[in-house]
């Protein structure tokens, strides 16, 4: 039989078991935590290491050679795809870049035949039948080509003698002239070649010695001469209907610098600061100005200018869905409201290039009928975590998905004005170069080096987007007289 000590003993055994079983549960619970967790860890640790210029706003220089060589294969198939649609050579309508033969050429030689060709007769007196003109264009020999200025006193019979006045480029006993000037500072800030470089080749074309302080110079000299032009061109931006702005960073003296863009199609203003946000474009005195829209890519201190209206890139959106829709429960709505805003640039572009002023009403409630469908999967396929908060995969998503909610109207925008483009390709062409010279040339060395070479670049991009000449462009300003914006721009 058993005894009350039995008993007791076995109900120990029990409790303590339940203890056992009990801490267990927990540490499984524990356990599923933590593997969640790391799973989730993964995934994002993959995501990032698949990040790339393609799928994030990362520059192409951080590429590994997997995503180099997918760059690659993407631009392969849009040429292959172009060249499906159009006819090798010049295309219809497109005026071509040949030499046409001019009406006053410099020189005249002409190539008279002296004896005939079969019976050896001399055809001096001959009738002439027929003529061909061939032209060749060539430059000049080598020379340089020296004025010499000379200033005289002359003295009035009241016995004061007056000199007359040097020319603003008879700067010094021996000076190089403005179109020296205007070649050096093309090669150096339009073509970007370093200053030293930039000094072989002048001296090798010229003919002299060029020295590389002469040349470091000249940035300096030609922004002086645009302080005007930096104020109109101020102001035509701050009037302007579209402005598109964008930054990137880059290296003075040593230290992280910012350079920041504001263009249209028919201005450029290039400026940098040292800071990034809003301090810096404050500064500038451009965007707190502009009354018409601003398309930038959501960085958050363009939206503090909150009188003028806003677009955003959706270059920008379609790589910020790239990314997202790697995650497998984040793709399918990803992909397709990706596939919505391809759609909608067709139909924007259709529009314009059929003269209407914005997307035709049908299409847009249908499209953006659409994007408010996939935003209601977003949302499904992002539900609030119990218990916890939302891991890094699952804020990428969510936080998307929140912006194309919050920012539909600035996403569409371009489909009720067609002046707004699709994406931010304007600005960043404008930003590209300033980024490429310091991969050619390294950091600037001076903050005014720095200024200098902005403002410089304004005047040339924005002269060239009308069409002028950039060497004529510099060679105008270092004669005194800059190219000043149309005022009807």
């Amino acid at each position: 039989m058993r005894g009350p000590s039995d008993d007791d003993h076995t109900q120990r055994r029990l409790n303590e078991l339940e203890v056992e079983n009990d801490a267990l549960r927990e540490l499984v619970e524990t356990l599923r935590a933590e593997n969640t967790e790391l799973k989730a860890r993964i995934v994002e640790l993959e995501r990032k290491a698949g990040r790339n210029s393609n799928n994030s706003s990362l520059p192409p220089s951080r590429d590994d050679n997997e995503a180099r060589a997918e760059r690659a294969n993407r631009a392969a198939r849009r040429r292959a795809q172009r060249e499906a649609k159009r006819k090798p050579g010049k295309q219809p309508g497109d005026p071509g870049k040949n030499l046409a033969q001019v009406s006053d050429p410099d020189h005249v030689v002409p190539h008279v035949p002296t004896h005939c060709g079969d019976c050896g007769r001399s055809l001096a007196s001959a009738e002439v039948t027929g003529s061909e003109v061939r032209q060749v264009f060539d430059l000049p020999k080598r020379r340089r080509e020296v004025t010499e200025h000379r200033v005289e006193w002359r003295r009035c019979r009241c016995g004061c003698e007056t000199g007359g006045v040097f020319p603003p480029e008879a700067s010094a006993p021996t000076a190089w002239g403005p179109r020296v000037r205007a070649y050096g500072l093309y090669l150096m800030n339009r073509q970007l070649i370093p200053v030293e470089r930039t000094a072989e080749a002048m001296s090798d074309l010229l003919g002299a010695p060029v020295s590389t302080g002469f040349l470091a110079g000249l940035a300096k000299e030609a922004a002086v001469g645009l302080t005007d032009f930096a104020t109109d061109l101020a102001d035509a931006l701050a009037g302007s209907e579209v402005v598109n702005v964008d930054e990137t960073g880059s290296r003075v003296a040593g230290t992280k610098w910012w350079f920041h863009v504001a263009s249209t199609s028919a201005l450029t203003f290039l400026g940098i600061h040292r800071k990034r946000g809003r301090e810096a474009t404050d500064d500038f005195g451009i965007l707190a100005r502009v009354r018409g829209v601003l398309v930038h890519d959501r960085w958050a201190p363009y939206w503090c200018y909150d009188e003028a209206g806003h677009g955003i890139c959706n270059a920008h959106i379609l790589r910020d869905l790239e990314d997202v829709a790697a995650y497998r429960d984040q793709s399918e709505w990803a992909e397709a409201m990706a596939d919505v805003l391809r759609i909608a640039k067709r139909r924007a572009e259709n529009a314009l290039a059929a003269g209407l002023d914005e997307v035709p009403i049908g299409q847009r409630k249908w499209l953006r009928g659409r994007y408010n469908a996939i935003l209601t999967d977003a949302f499904a396929a992002n539900p609030e975590p119990r218990g916890r908060k939302r891991n890094a995969a699952e804020k990428a998503g969510y936080n998307l998905a929140v912006a194309l909610e919050y920012r539909v109207d600035e996403v569409l925008l371009f489909l009720y004005d067609l002046r707004v483009s699709f994406d931010n390709n304007q600005a960043e062409r404008d930003l590209r170069m300033a980024k490429l010279q310091q991969k050619i040339s390294g950091c600037f060395r001076t903050e005014a080096g720095a200024r200098s070479f902005a403002r410089v670049r304004s005047y040339i991009e924005t002269g060239r987007k009308h069409g002028l000449n950039p060497v004529d462009l510099l060679t105008d300003l270092f004669m005194g007289r800059p190219w000043m914006i149309p005022q009807t721009t």
